[in-house]
C-alpha cells in the first residue's frame, strides 16, 4: 500500500484569507511538516495549485507558498475546484503505484472536497488531516471534517504522521 500527500492550493493569497478555525500560516506549517514527513518515508507529495481559466495574468499571491515545492514533488496546476479533472493526476498517482491519499490544504469544503470526492470516485482509499485544512468559517469546516469526509475516509491530526 502507497499513500501520496496532497496538499491542496497553498498560496498566498488563499493562505491570507480570514480562514477558521485554523488560519492559513498554521495551515502551511502543519503541511509543510507533513510534507516532510512524507518525503522522509520516501512517499510522494503532490502540490496542488489553481490558476483562474481564460485570463492573461494570474492574481498575485497564485504561486505555492515559498519553500513548499521540493525537488521529486508532483505539482499539478488545476483550473477546475478539485485536482483531478484535466490534470493528469489519477495517471501520475497510478504511476507512482499510490493506493491511498491523504489530504490537506485550502479550503476544507473548496478544494480539498472536490479532490477528495473525485479521488473517491477514481477507486483511492482516503485520509483526511483535519487540522491540516481550514474553511472560510469554522462551522462549514468542522461539518465536513465531522459529518462529510468520515462517510469518505479516515479522518486524522498532523501528529498522526510524525
Amino acid at each position: 500500500m502507497t499513500s501520496a500527500l496532497i496538499l491542496v492550493d497553498l498560496m498566498p493569497r488563499l493562505i491570507a484569507l480570514p480562514l477558521a478555525p485554523h488560519s492559513g500560516d498554521e495551515v502551511l506549517t502543519r503541511c509543510c511538516e507533513l510534507a516532510e514527513s512524507f518525503r522522509a518515508s520516501g512517499r510522494p507529495v503532490v502540490l496542488v495549485r489553481v490558476e483562474r481559466p481564460n485570463v492573461n495574468e494570474q492574481p498575485p499571491g497564485s504561486d505555492f507558498a515559498d519553500g513548499l515545492v521540493q525537488d521529486g514533488d508532483v505539482v499539478v496546476v488545476k483550473r477546475t475546484i478539485g485536482a483531478f479533472y484535466g490534470t493528469g493526476l489519477d495517471e501520475q498517482l497510478r504511476a507512482l503505484g499510490v493506493d491511498t491519499v491523504v489530504l490537506a490544504g485550502l479550503v476544507t469544503t473548496m478544494g480539498v472536497e472536490s479532490t477528495a470526492r473525485a479521488a473517491a470516485d477514481h477507486g483511492y482509499q482516503l485520509e483526511f488531516v483535519a487540522d491540516a485544512m481550514s474553511g472560510l468559517a469554522a462551522d462549514e469546516h468542522e461539518f465536513a471534517v465531522q459529518r462529510t469526509f468520515p462517510r469518505f475516509g479516515e479522518v486524522r491530526k498532523a501528529a498522526d504522521y510524525s
